[in-house]
């Protein structure tokens, strides 16, 4: 094969040293192969009985000698315990120190997939670049980059121990800027680029730069498999990862969960990145996924990691990014700070990041992440309980101790409009999804109005106030104020997924079919595996009559959740109306108590009474009715509509206005009811919903 082998240059003797934990042994076997694949000279010690004064003697040289130290990095190396591989840390480190030696000497390498990588390090190790290698699989890009340092000093050091004056020269790859504490990669990026544009043809032949493993027979770069496709993300497309809590308590997951949020939520404020929502980035927390196969999933360019560990009012962050597309560390830093100062870590985040991917930043940063939050650490800390509780809600309780939890919050600062903003959206879910039916039922969507326009007084330029609002007031039917507000968040927060997802839905219930399916698909782009977008863009499809599409996006929904009973009864009627009568009555059967399932199954069998089923159909109506009453009004009209029955439609959705079923912002577009339009019943409650021109 043509590629990395084909540019070999002399390199110095005993170029690079291996250091690894013992149970990393394997790995290190297969960096080095690798490695002298493409003529580098390698040194590691392969016996296990490691130590001894001849040990010491022949590993001291070497670390003294070598003109490249690799770090391997795994859940079993910590350089806070014992061990062989940490006195060569520590050999490395005080090389560095006590020859002036440039830190790019040493490469730190993470092979598996640890979330507090940096934490078990060396403070010395955080200045310098970082690669990953799963399981010791290196890239292409991975041995360029060895060769690049390298070369870099050639000039200055041989198989001899150097001068201290040679140790005192720096290369011109080892030239750095710093800024926040960052580290500039322009000159790698340069080499690894104009690699690839000299040998277009050995690109098409070797590995994704990440992602690719090398194939566990004969690891060898020759034996790289061309990659089944592409992987070209957004240049500044970045996914915030769920932070390690490392607190030493497992109840303080909601802390470092919160915090995560918290930092990604900071960067969707900056306009010039693109960033994976919280769904779909927290979509890995539970599994043991590799970062290239996260960042294929996502779609982005760049991954933040780190960890969080509290103790009472202060806090330890530690992040660090990593570019998906070379598998390098852009940078990586610690902060020690009082939780009164966690937007101000929030925003020297934001900046740092930005600086490593040289984003030039407009407007004050600072203003917009700062923005609606507290400094009130007793505060912050309930409002973190309480997103915690609001994102895990599956029952009517479970909102109220989410809404008691945020006005924990509130009480403790007045002033919170994030915290007001997100108690007015689980004010009016908690009403959607359980008090509706209730007496005062409707007392939850005026305090879900109240809280919005207090937050959007307190912070008027905070996205998520508008949001709020615009959420609140729709579900009380008022289309013009809900239109307004949804336009103000797109202007805020045009890279915020919820927002994309909600305001799409209401422009297609609004009939702007257009702006509704480009928000949903929008909100897909930035939220891949988050099935209620999916779920969204779906029943938008099926509003917009296009059922082929619609039952399409239904089975992406149903891949990421099997128990999404509205795909499944949405799903059935888009059978229904193409025709195919026993798949609408399949589907309609997978969760066949749900309400919407009840829907399908009543209309589906009425067109299958020819075989018998209108029993079933009246059966399933009943069933509807005894489980609901009044308030499934609307679902009666779309019933009585299909059945033909336009009297006891129009009665049905006479009932369902005059008991303003939030609903009716549907009946615009909704293809059940179309046998009605013609009926002047129909369109003076059209009329009178008020519906934006």
């Amino acid at each position: 094969m043509e590629g990395v082998s084909q540019f070999r240059a002399p390199v110095p003797t005993g170029a690079v040293f291996l250091s690894y934990a013992a149970q990393d042994a394997g790995a290190a076997e297969q960096i080095a192969a690798s490695l002298r694949d493409a003529a580098i000279e390698v040194w590691f010690d392969r016996s296990e009985l490691r130590g001894g004064d001849a040990w010491d003697r022949r590993i001291r040289k070497q670390i003294h000698e070598c003109a490249l130290f690799i770090a391997i990095i795994s859940a079993h190396s910590d350089a806070r315990g014992e061990g062989y591989f940490r006195r060569e840390w520590k050999l490395a480190v005080e090389r560095t120190a006590d020859m002036a030696e440039d830190v790019a000497f040493l490469l730190p390498v993470v092979i598996d997939n640890t979330q507090d990588a940096i934490a078990r390090v060396p403070d010395r190790f955080r200045d310098v670049q970082w690669s990953r290698a799963h399981d010791g699989h290196v890239s292409s890009a991975f041995v360029t980059h060895v060769r690049q340092l390298l070369s870099s000093k050639l000039s200055e050091s041989t198989s001899v121990p150097r001068s201290p004056a040679a140790a005192t020269r720096r290369s011109p790859l080892s030239r750095r800027w710093r800024s926040a504490g960052l580290l500039s990669i322009a000159a790698l990026i340069v080499a690894v680029v104009g690699y690839i544009a000299v040998d277009r043809v050995v690109l098409s032949k070797r590995t994704a730069i990440l992602g690719r493993e090398v194939p566990t027979a004969q690891p060898t770069i020759s034996s790289v498999q061309a990659p089944t496709a592409v992987f070209s993300p957004p240049p500044h497309s970045i996914a915030v990862l769920p932070f390690s809590n490392l607190s030493g308590d497992a109840t303080q997951e909601y802390f470092s969960d919160g915090i995560t949020e918290e930092l990604l939520n900071s960067l969707t404020r900056v306009n010039e990145l693109q960033v994976a929502a919280r769904t779909s980035s927290f979509y890995f927390k539970s599994e043991h996924a590799d970062i290239s196969m996260i960042a294929r999933k996502l779609n982005v360019a760049a991954v933040l990691e780190g960890s969080v560990r509290r103790s009472g009012n202060t806090v330890r962050v530690t992040a660090q990014l990593i570019n998906t597309i070379t598998g390098f560390h852009l940078w990586s830093e610690t902060y020690d700070r009082d939780l009164s100062d966690v937007l101000k870590l929030q925003t020297d985040i934001a900046n740092a990041v930005a600086g490593a991917l040289k984003i030039r930043l407009l407007g004050d940063t600072a203003a917009k992440i700062e923005l609606g939050g507290t400094r009130n650490p007793a505060a912050l800390d309930a409002y973190l309980r309480a997103e915690n509780l609001h994102a895990g809600a599956h029952q009517g309780k479970d909102y109220e101790r989410s809404i008691a939890t945020y006005s924990e919050a509130i009480r403790l600062d007045p002033g919170y409009a994030l915290a007001l903003s997100a108690r007015s959206f689980a004010f009016t879910e908690y009403f959607g999804g359980y008090a509706a039916g209730q007496s005062g039922g409707f007392d939850n969507l005026s305090k879900a109005e109240a809280d919005a326009h207090q937050a959007v007084a307190l912070a008027p330029e905070l996205a998520q106030a508008h949001l709020s609002l615009a959420f609140a007031v729709d579900w009380k039917l008022n289309f013009a104020r809900a239109y307004e507000e949804y336009e103000r968040a797109r202007a805020l927060a045009p890279g915020d997924a919820k927002m994309l997802r909600t305001s799409g839905m209401f422009a297609i219930y609004m009939g702007r079919s257009d702006a509704g399916i480009a928000g949903l698909r929008r909100a897909l782009v930035l939220d891949p595996l988050n099935g209620r977008v999916h779920r969204a863009l779906g029943v938008g499809l099926f509003f917009l009559r296009r059922y082929d599409d619609s039952i399409s996006v239904f089975q992406d929904t149903l891949a990421l959740d099997r128990d999404d009973s509205t795909s499944y009864a949405t799903r059935g009627l888009d059978y229904y109306f193409l025709g195919d009568l026993p798949k609408a009555r399949d589907s309609c059967a997978v969760k066949p108590d749900d309400w919407e399932s009840l829907v399908c199954f009543a209309i589906t069998y009425e067109k299958l009474g020819k075989l018998g089923k209108r029993g079933d159909a009246a059966a399933a109506l009943g069933k509807l009715r005894a489980s609901g009453g009044d308030d499934y009004a609307l679902q009666y009209a779309e019933i009585y509509a299909q059945w033909g029955s336009v009297v006891k439609a129009m009665e049905a959705l006479e009932t369902a206005f005059r008991l303003r079923d939030p609903g009716l912002e549907t009946i615009k577009v909704d293809p059940l009811l179309d046998p009605l339009r013609n009926d002047p019943r129909f369109q003076a409650i059209e009329k009178a919903l008020k519906f934006p021109p």
